[in-house]
């Protein structure tokens, strides 16, 4: 699978790396230095581009940056008509202490609305990066920690089921694009408990539903 990366930070890296090391035809793009892009890219065994290089003929693009990116990341990548999308940002200020979209819509909603012929999907917007390696070096246990996943189009989330999978986690499925409203405070949480709160930053969840005992 082709995949296009924008967004060279710790979310858009991480993943890039895992899923290069899953076989995957990786493009890094949109880094304020050309040589930790190149770097990264070598490292990882990828390549390097542009926005528009690194959106071209993939098979899905990962959007990660910050939101006050996105204007210009999108006039970078043009229409993304048909594109599946996975989109992990998180709308937030300047400071990354407050949303600047909700609730009566989302970011997920708003990237939608401006670019409405792409295939959005959202996911991994509630797990920190530095869970990532260590979910995808024990891939191979179970139960494995989940990612919310949500989106209208089934086709993208289907896209995105195989590389969460990939990545070493389980997809929950949590409904349409407007969960995000929701999701994204949750994400807020997350970041608390990582951050915020004792013992690392590598945090991730598992929901559970209990059977009534008969």
């Amino acid at each position: 699978m082709k995949i296009g990366i924008i967004g060279s930070g710790r979310m858009g890296s991480q993943l890039g790396r895992l899923w290069a090391a899953s076989g995957h035809a990786v493009t890094f793009s949109y880094s304020r230095s050309a040589q930790k892009l190149e770097r990264l890219a070598r490292d990882v065994g990828a390549v390097h581009g542009s926005v528009a290089e690194a959106v071209s003929g993939t098979d899905a693009v990962l959007l990660a940056v910050h939101w006050s990116r996105i204007d210009d990341v999108l006039d970078q990548a043009g229409d993304l008509s048909g594109a599946v999308v996975l989109n992990c940002c998180v709308p937030l200020d300047d400071s990354n202490t407050d949303l600047v979209v909700g609730t009566t819509t989302s970011g997920a909603e708003e990237l939608a609305a401006l670019r409405p012929r792409a295939r959005w999907v959202s996911c991994f917007n509630t797990v920190p990066s530095e869970a990532f390696g260590p979910v995808f070096d024990r891939r191979n246990q179970k139960p494995r920690p989940q990612v919310l996943t949500y989106g209208d189009d089934e086709g993208a989330k289907e896209v995105a089921r195989g590389l969460i999978r990939e990545a070493g986690f389980e997809p929950l499925e949590a409904g349409g694009l407007r969960t995000a409203r929701f999701v994204e405070p949750f994400a807020m949480v997350t970041a608390e408990l990582a951050y915020g709160q004792p013992g690392g930053p590598a945090l991730t969840y598992r929901f559970e539903k209990l059977r009534a005992a008969h």
